[in-house]
């Protein structure tokens, strides 16, 4: 990609200070050294030669050797793609999210989650770094090895019974069909399949050590002829052949928390069948402004006369405790919603790659005229940056009056029939279905907004993963509220960030 330089000085200093004062700081240091080298005026020709030194320069550090866990294909000239099994050479890592790689004399980005090191070079990595597992398994596949959350998650009726459903209603075109169960936990969804329909083999994959009672489960019910229990993780597996059907029950908070939802891609590349069936085949995640009335008093009002004493200076405190991240597991009642939901996010599971969860940035100079995600207006020419962060928009009319504290968020999962003219199966978390373990996910303000029916609200919701930890992602609001109350309209604008959990 190449930078044009199509602009005075005054606006090359407005870029220089919009580029300062924004988030392209965080961008990967491939597209900041060409952002930074056309603030400095040079040419394409400088450019190329400056990018060529650089890049020697990032060639002098060790080469490490990587191996493709699926095949990637790069979009753009300066992304490489690649084949499942290929192995890579692995110059620079700019970001942890891509990295600068070589394949049969070919250089170029590759998105880092589609690698992985060989067994040599990771054990010997091993002992030489004694740095904290990104991706924590050993304390997240350790959790899943006890009985509290299957318990949960078996006593939750609504979420069982859905997957009990889809297989029941599609039990005879599961017949003779190969199914996978991705984190099947105690397996009671390869059961169902064994049980209720005629499949001619079932994997069960559990990665931790609940499998080996998921074995004794299997035989105790009389599945072990159908069902294959198979300990290990989706990247890592192998299969004695290709599958028909995929099934998972991957949803986390705010549907993407703990992100198994990547296993269950690079599972849905590496051994789906053609023309396959996902199972949920699509996700929603839904958003509305709302009121927590006692939920703020329990946490935040509480401090104003507590026995008759003035307690209001452990307010702040009691903010950032209690507010700076979002609350899970919670209940809403459909009166405390302020208007109409909306879905803000909609995932095709067929369509959906693992590098649509990570960060790519893009710089392009673009006139007026065209319509890019986001803008920053400078005379008569923009600048904008395209990042597949994962980002939704969202506008509400409110039909009521009342109190904004914050946003709630839940996900819809729909599961598509395999018989010609069945009807989809949806499991919807929201607050007018059943309640589920999941609940809801309230994000609050800092401080509550009056608000009136007719007023507006609209923004947008951005979730970023977290580039170390790669079950954790941040849930960043941006949002305006325009008052119709007022013969001026006022506006009042604010952003908030929450954590989940790093």
């Amino acid at each position: 990609m190449q930078l044009k330089k199509c602009c005075d000085d005054n606006f090359t200093a407005h870029l220089r200070r919009v580029y300062i004062s924004s988030e392209f700081t965080d961008a990967p240091s491939y597209f900041v050294k060409r952002f930074n080298l056309f603030l400095s005026g040079k040419t394409a020709g400088e450019s190329k030669s400056d990018m060529q030194t650089e890049n020697e320069e990032e060639e002098d550090a060790s080469v490490e050797e990587y191996v493709a866990l699926t095949n990637y294909t790069g979009s753009g000239s300066d992304q490489l793609s690649f084949s499942s099994g290929d192995t890579l050479l692995v110059h620079s890592k700019p970001s942890s999210e891509w990295w600068w790689a070589e394949l049969k004399g070919d250089i170029g980005y590759v998105p880092a989650s589609y690698l992985r090191q060989d067994a040599a070079a990771a054990a010997a990595e091993e002992e030489e770094e004694e740095d904290e597992d990104p991706w924590q398994d050993e304390e997240y596949f350790g959790s899943y090895g006890k009985l509290r959350l299957h318990l949960e998650m078996l006593s939750d009726k609504s979420r069982t019974e859905a997957y009990r459903q889809v297989i029941l209603s599609n039990s005879a075109s599961l017949r003779n069909k190969v199914v996978i169960d991705l984190g099947c936990g105690t397996g009671i969804i390869s059961l169902f399949c064994a049980q209720l329909a005629q499949p001619s083999e079932v994997f069960a994959v559990e990665a931790s050590s609940m499998a080996e009672y998921t074995r004794q489960l299997v035989k105790q019910n009389g599945c072990e002829a159908v069902v294959t229990v198979l300990q290990g993780r989706a990247e890592e597996i192998e299969l004695p052949e290709r599958v028909d059907v995929l099934v998972s029950e991957w949803m986390g908070n705010c549907l993407l928390f703990e992100f198994m939802v990547e296993s269950v891609l690079v599972a849905r590349d590496r051994w789906l069948k053609e023309g396959g069936v996902m199972w949920p085949s699509s996700a929603t995640l839904t958003l509305v402004p709302c009121q927590a009335n006692s939920y703020y008093a329990e946490k935040m009002a509480f401090w104003e006369q507590p026995y008759g004493l003035d307690f209001t200076p452990l307010q702040p405190l009691a903010q950032q405790e209690f507010f700076t991240k979002p609350k899970f597991s919670h209940l809403i009642e459909p009166d405390d919603c302020l208007t109409t939901p909306c879905d803000v996010l909609c995932l095709d599971m067929y369509t959906l790659q693992v590098k649509d969860l990570e960060v790519l940035w893009v710089f392009l100079f673009i006139r007026n005229g065209s319509t890019p995600h986001t803008l920053v207006m400078v005379t008569n020419i923009a600048l904008c940056f395209i990042s597949q962060e994962i980002k939704g928009q969202f506008h509400f009319c409110l039909e009521k009056s009342g109190v904004f504290h914050g946003f709630t968020a839940w996900f819809t999962v729909h599961f598509e029939s395999l018989e010609t003219g069945g009807a989809t199966v949806e499991l919807n978390t929201g607050p007018n279905s059943e309640p589920t373990h999941w609940k809801q996910t309230l994000f609050m303000l800092d401080r509550p907004v009056s608000v009136f029916a007719g007023d507006s609200i609209s923004g947008n919701i951005l979730l970023r993963r977290n580039s170390v930890w790669r079950r954790h992602m941040t849930v960043t609001l941006h949002w305006s509220i325009n008052s119709s109350t007022e013969e001026t309209d006022t506006t009042q604008v604010g952003t908030k960030s929450f954590p989940m959990w790093r």
